[in-house]
């Protein structure tokens, strides 16, 4: 299986240290760990937020400094828990990612997208603020989209939601991994939600890459650190 995202001795500050690693393309991969290990700061490094202090990020075997950066994050859309949304229709918040270079979102390609999270186009007049968490999250899903990516950059996306919306979301990601070939790399606090749609997991510690591999690894782990987690000691 061909690695499309590659970590090579990547430190940033006092956030990560020495992080080694790579994500295998068309896989679903989770970020797991305690709270303040660094998971959030990896992701930014993928599509060029941050830079390392120290060691080479590669995307398809091209360091992301070299990169074209606006080429860079058309092929990685992210969305996040407090993902921005206007406070006007569903319309302008998809978009968003073209308004940035005074461009329109055409009405067929906005229903199309919605059509993508299994929401109708009706949605595209409703204002912001009468969707529900559920609904706001599919939206942020849909907006990813608007730049046709290869990866899937997703930052704690159902930590607000209860139990069923959380596993729509689940079912709805798995779906557009596997329909169109993505690579998502997903942050999660939820151990079971890890188990539930994982190939591979990172699970990270205080900035260091502590386990990389199949999700039954992380079981089979003899380090103190990983066993404490599992044990909910956090």
């Amino acid at each position: 299986m061909m690695e499309i995202i590659e970590f090579k001795n990547v430190s940033h500050r006092d956030i990560l240290h020495n992080i080694s690693g790579y994500f295998r393309e068309n896989k679903i991969t989770t970020f797991i760990g305690p709270s303040g290990a660094g998971k959030t700061t990896c992701l930014k490094h993928i599509n060029g937020l941050l830079s390392p202090a120290s060691g080479d990020v590669f995307y398809r075997g091209e360091n992301i400094n070299d990169a074209d950066i606006v080429k860079l994050r058309k092929k990685a859309g992210m969305a996040f828990q407090s993902a921005p949304m206007l406070s006007g229709t569903v319309y302008d918040n998809l978009n968003l990612p073209l308004k940035i270079f005074n461009k329109e979102l055409e009405q067929d390609r906005a229903i199309e997208l919605l059509g993508m999270v299994e929401l109708d186009g009706s949605f595209l007049e409703r204002k912001v603020s009468t969707l529900s968490g559920g609904e706001k999250s599919r939206i942020a899903l849909a907006r990813t989209f608007v730049s046709k990516p290869e990866v899937l950059l997703l930052d704690e996306i159902t930590s607000s939601l209860d139990y069923t919306l959380v596993r729509e979301i689940e079912r709805l990601v798995q779906k557009l991994q596997q329909e169109h070939n993505l690579t998502v790399i997903w942050i999660t606090h939820d151990l079971a939600q890890a188990e539930r749609v994982s190939d591979d997991i990172w699970f990270l510690h205080r900035g260091e890459l502590l386990l990389q591999g199949p999700i039954d690894t992380l079981y089979s782990s003899d380090n103190t650190i990983i066993q404490q987690f599992l044990r909910g000691e956090r």
